[in-house]
């Protein structure tokens, strides 16, 4: 049976407290990346977030977390996905919303 990759690595050089880590995340872009490195700054308790693709043939990204008062990275990552996820889930509903009380511009071609 063949292995499967898993969606999130710790890197190598984490702090023992994971205070300070990179993850690598499996089969993302800068689409998420940004979002997420947005999502992750917004947490006062963050000192540092930054993110990478090492290279366009690789699909996966490099997220870099360092945090105040050796609080853990890994916790702030996972809260700043959960709230993500809130969000994206938040557009959705508003977007069916929108669809369904034809409450939308309709795009009319012109003659």
């Amino acid at each position: 049976m063949a292995e499967t990759t898993p969606k999130i690595k710790i890197m190598k050089g984490a702090a023992a407290d994971l205070s300070a880590a990179t993850y690598q995340i499996f089969d993302e872009s800068h689409t998420i990346g940004n979002a997420l490195r947005w999502m992750i700054m917004k947490n006062p308790k963050v000192e540092f977030c930054g993110y990478s693709v090492p290279h366009p043939s690789e699909n996966l990204i490099q997220v870099r977390i360092q945090m105040y008062d050796g609080l853990s990275s890994l916790n702030a990552l996972i809260e700043a996905l959960n709230n993500l996820d809130a969000v994206c889930e938040t557009v959705e509903n508003k977007y069916h919303a929108s669809l369904a009380s034809n409450n939308y511009e309709r795009w009319e071609e012109k003659s």
